[in-house]
């Protein structure tokens, strides 16, 4: 059965305590050994999760919870591999799988299967979900087949390369982006200057942080700040009206997924750093 998380007003953020706002916009423990563990948000109906398939696979493809006969009956999809080597399996075709491939599931597959090759050193799979009104079909991204831009200053400490996976210059989709940014060695801070997104949400899921290390990822209106004290694998819910920005204690990646009106990722509202409260 999957989590529910049912979004929230800007307004109810400035009273939050800490909990709350934890409970409300953040993903924990969804990488658990051996287990599929789902979280739907009402925030524009996006699905995200995590999988660590040991043993034995991980199966998902059914759509009672989403009052459709499958999964991805109206719905499109992407699996980034955080982890070891795994294999997933899509309607029968396979799909082998390297640390930081992703595999975009296309409206109107029946049947997902994921595997890791090694127990001891298994695969971490991120899934984002997103309603779909087009067909687009299924295909694996490589690592070395994104599209890579870097960013930033490094005497700011911002320094990032942006890796566009699922995007339109890469591999087509009906509304789902999906990439993973990687600030550069001596810089700590992403998605600088930070921004709102007016006509789309966008999810974060950290990783490779150490056990030790943390990300300060903050969000709420520019006026009304607030912070959320990040781990390694933790997602984070970004609704349209929230900034989004983040500084790591150690070096740290994280997984981007946008849905919305358009997939112009241009299409932002900077937010000077000189304003934020």
């Amino acid at each position: 059965m999957m989590d529910v998380r049912y979004g929230g007003n800007p307004a109810d953020v400035m009273t939050a305590t800490t909990d709350r706002l934890r409970s409300d916009y953040m993903v924990e423990g969804a990488f658990a050994p051996g287990a599929l563990r789902l979280t739907y948000t009402h925030v524009d109906r996006m699905i995200l999760g995590g999988a660590v398939p040991t043993d034995t696979p991980l199966v998902f493809g059914d759509g009672a919870e989403l009052g459709t006969e499958f999964f991805f009956s109206a719905r499109e999809g992407g699996l980034a591999n955080l982890g070891g080597p795994g294999l997933v399996t899509v309607d029968g075709t396979d799909y082998p799988m390297g640390n930081r491939d992703i595999l975009y599931v296309g409206r109107g597959m029946r049947r997902v299967e994921m595997r890791s090759e090694d127990a001891a050193n298994p695969a971490w799979f991120y899934l984002n979900s997103v309603p779909a009104g087009a067909d687009h079909p299924t295909r694996l991204i490589r690592r070395d087949q994104a599209k890579r831009i870097s960013l930033g200053d490094p005497a700011k400490a911002n320094v990032r390369s942006l890796a566009m996976y699922i995007h339109p210059e890469v591999s087509p989709s009906c509304l789902l982006l999906m990439g993973i940014t990687d600030p550069a060695p001596g810089s700590m801070w992403n998605t600088m200057p930070p921004h709102l997104h007016e006509r789309r949400m966008e999810a974060y899921c950290y990783f490779d942080l150490g056990n030790d290390d943390r990300v300060m990822h903050f969000m709420g209106r520019p006026d009304q700040t607030r912070h959320l004290v990040i781990a390694n694998g933790d997602m984070v819910l970004s609704p349209a009206w929230s900034i989004h920005m983040g500084a790591g204690t150690g070096p740290y990646a994280f997984v981007w997924g946008m849905t919305g009106e358009n997939q112009a990722y241009t299409d932002f509202t900077p937010v000077p750093v000189s304003s934020l409260r």
